[in-house]
């Protein structure tokens, strides 16, 4: 036997077994998790600020710029850059962050899956799921740490004043 015969006979196979399992999630009344689309993340996320312990990160809706500010014990840093989403349920944060030892690029992503009505987040690429939005939104919710006001754009370009003045 060819090995073009073993790949088409275990493509089959596997392409008979797909919809078995399916409808075994089914009949147990588990969802199998979807990804949001960009459209979705886009309305989660555009012209908010996203209050974190230590600061926060704002995702301007005009050309999708991203501005954040932190003071972890201290140390101040403010970034600057672009937020993107696609239709595989991701958001990502590409900026240049900048304290008083010097700047550097990274890249933060978020993957988010939806069960239903209940939204998913975890960092990627290997972060745990936890639930970022209930069905009925609760208090402690992640979403909720999303807010309209801009808490961070005035602190991120007074600290960038600062430290581009020393």
């Amino acid at each position: 036997m060819c090995i073009g015969s073993k790949l088409y006979g275990a493509a089959l196979a596997l392409s008979l077994c797909l919809p078995v399992a399916a409808h075994c999630a089914e009949a147990a009344g588990k969802k199998a998790p979807t990804p949001l689309s960009a459209y979705e993340l886009y309305r989660i996320y555009g012209d908010k600020t996203w209050i974190w312990n230590t600061g926060g990160g704002r995702f301007v809706d005009d050309g999708r710029r991203f501005v954040a500010w932190t003071n972890d014990k201290g140390k101040q840093s403010f970034a600057e850059g672009r937020w993107v989403v696609d239709d595989l349920g991701q958001l990502c944060m590409r900026a240049t962050w900048t304290n008083a030892e010097g700047a550097a690029r990274a890249s933060t992503c978020f993957g988010h899956r939806k069960i239903g009505n209940t939204i998913y987040q975890r960092r990627q690429p290997d972060g745990n799921w936890y639930v970022f939005r209930h069905a009925s939104v609760r208090g402690d919710d992640e979403f909720g740490k999303l807010v309209p006001m801009d808490s961070v754009s005035a602190k991120a370009r007074d600290l960038k004043q600062v430290l581009l003045s020393q």
